[in-house]
C-alpha cells in the first residue's frame, strides 16, 4: 500500500551507537517539540476560521499529529532513511485566511478529502505529478506569500490591539531568536500561554476541554469548497511542503523514489480528514534537523530521528484538547500573533522565490496582490483566482513573447 521497500543506506561498522543513540533520540525529541509548538496554533486558528468549533478544532489537532507521528515511524522504518512528517502549515494558513465557505465545516472536510485523495493521486498517476511541477516556482510562491500576509500582520495588529501582552509576545520572539532560532516560536507559545493562565478564564473539561475527544465529522461537497480550499490546499502543500521535504532528503544524501512517499501521506491525509484535519505531508524544515549530522554522525542510522520524533508527535496529539482549550481562552488577535511570528520564515521565502527571477515577476505579483485581497467570488476565495488571474499574465507574455 505504501509501495516498494527503499533500498537501505549501508551501515558504517565502525560506529557501534545505533538508530536510537542518546543524540538522535535528543534530536527527534526537539525536532517534534520544534514542528509542534512552532503552528499548533496556526492550525487551530485554520481549522476555527473554516468553521470547526473547538471540540472539533481539538479532534482535527488530534487527528493531524496522530497521522503524522505513525506515518512518520512507518516510512522510517521502512526506508531506514530519516523520513519526516508534518502537517500542513501552509495549508492552514490558508484555511485561516479562506474564512467560513458554504456548506460550513462539512464542507471543509469535503476538500481535505479530495486534497488527500490528490496527493494520492499525484504519488501514483506521473502526469498529475509532472503538472503539480509544472507549476511555476514564481506563481506558487507568490501563492503563498498572498496566503500568509494577512497573518504575518497580526503581531504588529496585536501590539496596537493590547500592547502589554502583544509586546511580551514579540519582544520575547525577538530576544529568543536573536540567541537561538529555533526556540523562537516555543519560547513565544510558552509566554503566551502563561498569558492566557493568568488573566484569562479557562474552560473545565469535556468536549474540547483538556481531553481530546475524536469528532467524526459528516463530509460534504461543494463547488466553492473545492475551487476554494481542496485544490489550494493541494497545490500548496505539494509546492511548499512535499517537494521542499524530498529536497531536502537530497541534499543529506538520501535519494528515495517521491511516489511512495507522496502517496503515504495522502492517505494519511484521508485518514485524518473525517476527524478534521486538513493534509498531511512530508516534513521540511524540521526534516533538516532528522536529515542532518545532529541526527547521528553516520546518514545510514538518523533514521531513528524520525522514528522518535513520529512517537512523540503521537504524544503530543494526546494533549490537543489541552492545546485548543487554552488557545480558545485567549483574545484571537494574540493567537494570530504567534501564528504570525511561527509564519515570518515562510513569508519570507515565499516572497523572495516569487519576484526573484526577473521573467514573469509581473504575473507573481499578481498573483500575490489578489491573492492577498481577500477576494472571495463566486464562492471561491482568493488563493484559486490569484492563481488563475498569474497564469493567465504569465501565458498572455509568453504568447506575445512568441508572436
Amino acid at each position: 500500500m505504501l509501495g516498494p521497500s527503499f533500498p537501505p543506506v549501508p551501515i558504517n561498522p565502525r560506529m557501534p551507537s545505533g538508530p536510537f543513540a542518546p543524540q538522535t533520540l535528543a534530536t527527534g525529541l526537539l525536532a517534534a517539540f520544534v514542528g509542534f509548538a512552532s503552528s499548533f496554533a496556526v492550525v487551530v486558528q485554520g481549522l476555527t476560521a473554516v468553521g470547526a468549533s473547538r471540540a472539533e478544532a481539538a479532534s482535527g489537532l488530534m487527528a493531524l499529529s496522530i497521522a503524522m507521528g505513525v506515518c512518520a515511524v512507518i516510512l522510517a522504518l521502512r526506508s531506514r532513511m530519516p523520513v519526516s512528517v508534518a502537517w500542513s502549515t501552509p495549508g492552514a494558513a490558508l484555511l485561516a485566511t479562506t474564512g467560513a465557505v458554504e456548506g460550513g465545516f462539512a464542507a471543509a472536510v469535503g476538500a481535505f478529502l479530495i486534497c488527500g485523495a490528490l496527493i494520492v493521486i499525484a504519488g501514483s498517476w506521473k502526469p498529475l505529478g509532472r503538472a503539480v511541477a509544472a507549476i511555476p516556482a514564481a506563481l506558487a510562491n507568490a501563492m503563498l506569500a498572498g496566503v500568509l500576509l494577512s497573518l504575518c500582520l497580526a503581531p504588529v495588529k496585536a501590539v496596537a490591539a493590547a500592547p502589554a501582552m502583544g509586546l511580551a509576545i514579540v519582544v520575547t520572539w525577538a530576544a529568543v531568536w536573536h540567541w537561538k532560532r529555533l526556540f523562537a516560536v516555543p519560547a513565544a507559545v510558552a509566554v503566551t500561554l502563561v498569558l492566557i493562565v493568568t488573566t484569562q478564564s479557562l474552560p473545565e473539561g469535556g468536549p474540547g476541554g483538556f481531553w481530546p475527544v475524536p469528532v467524526l465529522v459528516t463530509p460534504s461537497f461543494g463547488i466553492g469548497a473545492i475551487a476554494g480550499i481542496a485544490v489550494p490546499l493541494f497545490i500548496v502543500t505539494m509546492a511548499s511542503q512535499n517537494i521542499p521535504g524530498m529536497a531536502v532528503l537530497n541534499v543529506n544524501g538520501y535519494r528515495p523514489a517521491p511516489g511512495p512517499l507522496f502517496r503515504a501521506t495522502g492517505l494519511f491525509s484521508l485518514l485524518a480528514a473525517p476527524f478534521g484535519g486538513h493534509a498531511v505531508n512530508l516534513a521540511a524544515i524540521t526534516a533538516a534537523l532528522c536529515a542532518g549530522e545532529e541526527a547521528h554522525p553516520d546518514p545510514a542510522r538518523r533514521y531513528g530521528a524520525a522514528v522518535v520524533a513520529g512517537l512523540a508527535y503521537i504524544l503530543f496529539g494526546l494533549g490537543a484538547g489541552a492545546a485548543t482549550a487554552f488557545l480558545g481562552a485567549a483574545p484571537p488577535i494574540l493567537i494570530q500573533a504567534v501564528a504570525g511570528l511561527a509564519l515570518l520564515g515562510s513569508f519570507g521565502a515565499a516572497l523572495m522565490g516569487a519576484v526573484q527571477a526577473p521573467e514573469g515577476r509581473e504575473a507573481a505579483v499578481i498573483t500575490f496582490v489578489v491573492t492577498a485581497s481577500g477576494l472571495t467570488f463566486l464562492g471561491i476565495s482568493g488563493a484559486f483566482w490569484g492563481l488563475l488571474a498569474g497564469g493567465a499574465m504569465l501565458a498572455l507574455g509568453r504568447w506575445r513573447g512568441g508572436t
